[in-house]
C-alpha cells in the first residue's frame, strides 16, 4: 500500500496538470471566438464565387480552353492535406490522416504525392515514406491565418498544374467547422475547376433551360476566366485553412475540457485512497498505544 507522502505528491502533480489544461482551455475558447468569426465571415463569399463560377464554367462552350478548366489525365494526384502544428486536441489529426490514408489506398493505382500543411501530417507521413511534395509549417500553429500565407498555398498548386505539368489533379482534405463538439473531413477537387450546372438548370427540362436567367458579360470568357479561376482556388484554399483552425480550436478546446474532467475525478479518487491511507494508519496507532497499556 502507498504511502502518505506519495499519495499527496500524486495528488499535487494531477492538480498542476488540471491548471494547465484549464488554462489551455480558456487559450483554445478565446481562439475559437475570432476563428469561427473569421469562418463564418468567409463561407457566404466562398460559397457564392464558387457557385457562380461553376456556372459559368457549365455554360461556356466546350471547344474553350483554360489551363484551370482542362482536364489532361488521370495518374498524377496532388493531395493538400491540412493538419495542425500541435496536439493535444483529440482526434482532430488522426481523423485527417486517416482519411488522406484512405484517399491513398482507393487511388491506389494513381501516383499520389502530399503537399503537408502543417507539422503533424507532415510528420506522419515522412516517417512513413510517403511521397511529398511539399511542406508548409507554422501557418496554422499561431491560432489565424493570413490571406498571403493561403494565395502563396494555392499559386504553389497551380503552378504544379499549370507551368510545371506535375499533376493532373489537385485534392484538399481539411477539417469542416461545423460546433465545438463536431467537425467533419471534407475531401474536395481543387484542379481541374469541374464544370457544373446551377440546381435550376438541372431540375429543369430541356425547353425550360432556355428561359433560365442568364448573367452579361462585360468581357470576353478568357480575360474572365483568367481573373476568376485563379482567385477561386485561392479563396478555396484561404477558406479550407480558416475550417481548419476553428475546428482544431473547438477540438482543443474539448479536449482539455474532458482532461480536467478526468484531472478531478482522479484527484476525487486519490484523495478518498489518502483518506483510507490514513484511517489506517491512525487504527494501527490507537491498537499500538492499546496493546502497550494492556501489556502494562
Amino acid at each position: 500500500m502507498p504511502n502518505l507522502l506519495d499519495i499527496r505528491r500524486r495528488i499535487k502533480s494531477v492538480k498542476n496538470t488540471q491548471q494547465i489544461t484549464k488554462a489551455m482551455k480558456m487559450v483554445s475558447a478565446a481562439k475559437l471566438k475570432r476563428a469561427q468569426d473569421r469562418v463564418v465571415t468567409a463561407r457566404p463569399f466562398a460559397n457564392k464565387m464558387m457557385e457562380v463560377l461553376g456556372e459559368l464554367t457549365g455554360r461556356i462552350d466546350e471547344s474553350f480552353h483554360h489551363p484551370l478548366l482542362d482536364a489532361r489525365g488521370d495518374e498524377r494526384y496532388l493531395l493538400v492535406l491540412v493538419t495542425a502544428d500541435k496536439g493535444l486536441c483529440g482526434a482532430f489529426n488522426t481523423n485527417l490522416i486517416k482519411a488522406a490514408q484512405g484517399f491513398i489506398r482507393e487511388h491506389s493505382d494513381n501516383r499520389v504525392e502530399i503537399l503537408a500543411v502543417g507539422r503533424k501530417g507532415r510528420d506522419f507521413f515522412r516517417r512513413r515514406g510517403a511521397a511529398l511534395a511539399g511542406e508548409y509549417v507554422g501557418l496554422t500553429g499561431k491560432g489565424r491565418v493570413d490571406l498571403s500565407e493561403a494565395t502563396e498555398l494555392a499559386r504553389d498548386v497551380i503552378k504544379r498544374f499549370t507551368e510545371d505539368e506535375k499533376i493532373d489533379k489537385a485534392f484538399i482534405i481539411y477539417n469542416e467547422f461545423r460546433s465545438v463538439i463536431q467537425q467533419r473531413v471534407v475531401v474536395e477537387q481543387l484542379l481541374p475547376v469541374m464544370r457544373t450546372r446551377s440546381k435550376a438548370e438541372e431540375a429543369a427540362t430541356p425547353s425550360q433551360v432556355l428561359t433560365l436567367v442568364d448573367y452579361v458579360y462585360e468581357q470576353p470568357p478568357a480575360e474572365i476566366f483568367s481573373r476568376l479561376l485563379p482567385r477561386l482556388i485561392e479563396t478555396q484554399v484561404f477558406r479550407a485553412m480558416l475550417e481548419s483552425v476553428a475546428s482544431e480550436q473547438g477540438a482543443r478546446m474539448t479536449a482539455m475540457d474532458s482532461a480536467s474532467k478526468n484531472a478531478s475525478e482522479l484527484i476525487d479518487s486519490l484523495t478518498l485512497n489518502m483518506n483510507r491511507v490514513r484511517q489506517a494508519a491512525i487504527t494501527n496507532e490507537i491498537i499500538e498505544v492499546v496493546s502497550g497499556a494492556a501489556a502494562l
